[in-house]
């Protein structure tokens, strides 16, 4: 797409920000002509646009959220009463196989692609990814695969291994349906959306900063997402071999864990969880990303020791890859190496750590607004808090040895997964969701949605770690009505998933809500929250290119700084712009003849050939010889498109008068 040429004016602005003179309405309205990409459904199917792309990530990865919990009250209603007759064992195997790869692969993972692909461009004062056709690529193909995955309902069955599917139960002998298959092929079509999206946003982050922006005046939700980055490029190859491996056993006859034919099942075990702890920093760490943006902005301060949160979240990222055998402390590992896994354990505890005491002292004498946002970045401290203790204790091995296999492990993962990662992302949904749509998420249903999570999370996972104290077994689909400390505590458990969805709800209403109304006080100002990072620097949604003017960077916080100065005679910090005088200054030294990337459906038509092959290598082989000749058409045909648009291919859009008075007023 290409920003079509349009004489540029200045609007009125105050003396000493360093632009011309007031222009008439009249005059401004050349200011607001934008080219508008097909209207209509090929409008987002064929777009490469990095915020359309971060939408739709959110959307599908929602609707999943919302897959993954109804799979997850069918659980609870089983384990509601002794002798549960809501699932069969066969059922209950598959649905809690599932509800954990929904979330952690189809929820999780996507929603942090979602925020990362809308804001870390915008954040760095770029223009867009690297590889805008990659992007789109990868939001297709986690689509196929996603969808892939869950096609297992409807041929068969769902996977019913675990989402860790520990060899020789996710053999054929065990598992003879096609659920594994679906599984396991499905996660390699998803792996490469992970993998590609992982190399365009390393690229983003080193090579389309702005000028002045180096690394540590990055805002630290960039910075948590280009560490996360990394961790799947070397993460994901890891996990891909695996699910070759179990693909190829599967349906080929390989015998690579079949202990008969001198394999090793528990090499299933070190690949899995060499990707696996990873992978649990993998889901939290852009939540704690969202964390460092919204307190300093509800604090009214900075993000206290920004470098030591930067450097924290590297160091995880580093120490995580050396404690996954803390997952096999009951498989007869040895003493050694169960002595070094537990002291890597302990040591991750320290840049987790690290991070809690600096978010604490960012709000302490801070004049702090207890908005949605800030309310959940809160929850997210004290219930991850919990979290992080109760894995702690997994570091001491004779511990973990009795714990593993039981609820209590369930309430730890859960306390760090839910109250961490899903917090976060609905901090970060509140903060900036104006940002995104333009309007205002209401707060009072924005409060009822935190309150009900907060109390229905802690009475669904609070109680596991009692019940797993006491024995009860993780995938135990009944009980007997003898057990009264498990009747009691899974009763109150289930009555907490019910008050969980119910806040899940309220959110859901706050959407439609917001989105129906006609009163003018949900439309966003430019900056609702006086906030301190790049992205609040242009229009809300912002336009195809971004910014007017790619910003220069002096500050660490560089928007704050624009609107804020301290006085020298009396150093308290004064306010010298607005963001809408920012904003006005943009559009009066705005670039000319902005090129952007042209839509295109080869990513799609790629993405679609990689299912085919699945159902070639499931059902059969011929499909895989049309899936790869869809695949090198699809290659083919991206190749030789054109990279940007020609500025007659769009039209620019009609000025609207609201946003010409905001400007000329």
């Amino acid at each position: 797409m290409a920003i079509i040429e349009q004489p540029r004016t200045n609007v009125a602005l105050p003396a000493g920000t360093g632009a011309p003179a007031l222009v008439t309405p009249k005059e401004a309205k050349g200011m607001f002509a934008r080219p508008v990409e097909p209207k209509g459904w090929r409008d987002w199917v064929f777009t490469v646009d990095h915020k359309k792309i971060g939408i739709m990530y959110g959307v599908v990865a929602f609707v999943f959220f919302i897959v993954g919990g109804l799979e997850a009250m069918l659980i609870r209603l089983q384990l509601a009463a002794p002798n549960g007759k809501v699932l069969s064992a066969e059922q209950y195997n598959q649905m809690f196989t599932m509800h954990a790869t929904t979330m952690v692969f189809l929820f999780v993972m996507p929603m942090a692609s979602a925020f990362a692909n809308y804001f870390v461009p915008l954040q760095i004062g770029a223009r867009d990814v690297a590889f805008p056709r990659i992007n789109a690529f990868g939001l297709w193909t986690f689509v196929a695969g996603a969808i892939f995955v869950n096609l297992s309902w409807f041929l068969g069955g769902g996977a019913d291994g675990g989402w860790f599917m520990y060899a020789p139960n996710s053999t054929k002998m065990f598992s003879p349906g096609h659920g594994v298959d679906f599984w396991a092929f499905g996660l390699q079509i998803t792996g490469i959306a992970s993998l590609t999206g992982a190399i365009n946003l390393i690229v983003t982050c080193i090579n389309m900063r702005a000028p002045g922006m180096s690394l540590f005046k990055m805002p630290i939700f960039t910075w948590m997402i280009m560490v996360v980055q990394f961790l799947l490029v070397f993460a994901m190859p890891v996990i891909t071999v695996a699910l070759f491996l179990l693909s190829f056993s599967r349906g080929f006859g390989g015998a690579f864990f079949d202990v008969k034919q001198g394999a090793d099942p528990l090499l299933w075990q070190h690949l899995f969880w060499i990707f696996g702890h990873p992978e649990v920093y993998i889901l939290v760490l852009p939540s704690f990303g969202i964390v460092s943006e919204v307190l300093p902005v509800f604090s009214r301060k900075p993000l206290f020791g920004y470098k030591f949160v930067a450097i924290s979240g590297a160091a995880i990222g580093f120490v995580g890859w050396g404690v996954w055998a803390h997952h096999m402390f009951a498989s007869g590992l040895g003493p050694i190496s169960v002595l070094v896994f537990s002291m890597a354990t302990m040591m991750i505890a320290v840049p987790t750590g690290v991070k809690i005491i600096n978010w604490t002292l960012t709000m302490w004498g801070g004049k702090l607004r207890f908005t949605t946002a800030m309310l959940f970045a809160i929850g997210l401290i004290v219930e991850f808090t919990i979290g992080g203790l109760s894995g702690v204790t997994h570091a001491v091995a004779p511990s973990d040895t009795q714990q593993t296999d039981t609820y209590y492990i369930v309430a730890h993962f859960h306390y760090v997964l839910f109250g961490g990662a899903i917090f976060g992302l609905f901090s970060g949904f509140y903060y900036w969701w104006p940002k995104v749509f333009g309007r205002l998420l209401n707060e009072r249903w924005g409060k009822a949605n935190f309150w009900l999570m907060v109390i229905g999370m802690n009475l669904t996972f609070g109680p596991m770690h009692i019940v797993g104290l006491q024995g009860q077994p993780r995938r135990m689909y009944r009980y007997d009505e003898s057990n009264v400390h498990a009747r009691f505590w899974n009763a109150i458990s289930t009555v907490g998933a019910f008050v969980l969805a119910l806040g899940i709800l309220c959110f859901i209403v706050n959407v439609v809500i917001t989105h129906r109304s006609k009163n003018p006080a949900v439309k966003a100002p430019l900056d609702p929250w006086d906030a301190r990072s790049l992205e609040w620097m242009t229009s809300n949604p912002p336009p195809a290119h971004n910014f007017d003017a790619i910003p220069t960077v002096h500050e660490l916080d560089e928007f704050f700084h624009r609107k804020y100065a301290v006085d020298h005679e009396t150093d308290e910090i004064k306010q010298i712009a607005t963001a809408e005088q920012i904003m006005a200054e943009q559009m009066a030294h705005a670039e000319k003849d902005i090129h952007l990337p042209s839509p295109s459906y080869w990513p799609l038509v790629v993405s679609l050939s990689l299912p085919i092959i699945g159902f070639g290598v499931i059902y059969s082989h011929i499909l895989i010889a049309v899936g790869a000749l869809v695949t090198i058409l699809g290659l083919f045909g991206w190749s030789m498109e054109p990279s940007v648009a020609t500025k007659d291919d769009y039209e620019p859009p009609a000025p609207t008068d609201d946003a010409i008075k905001e400007l000329t007023a």
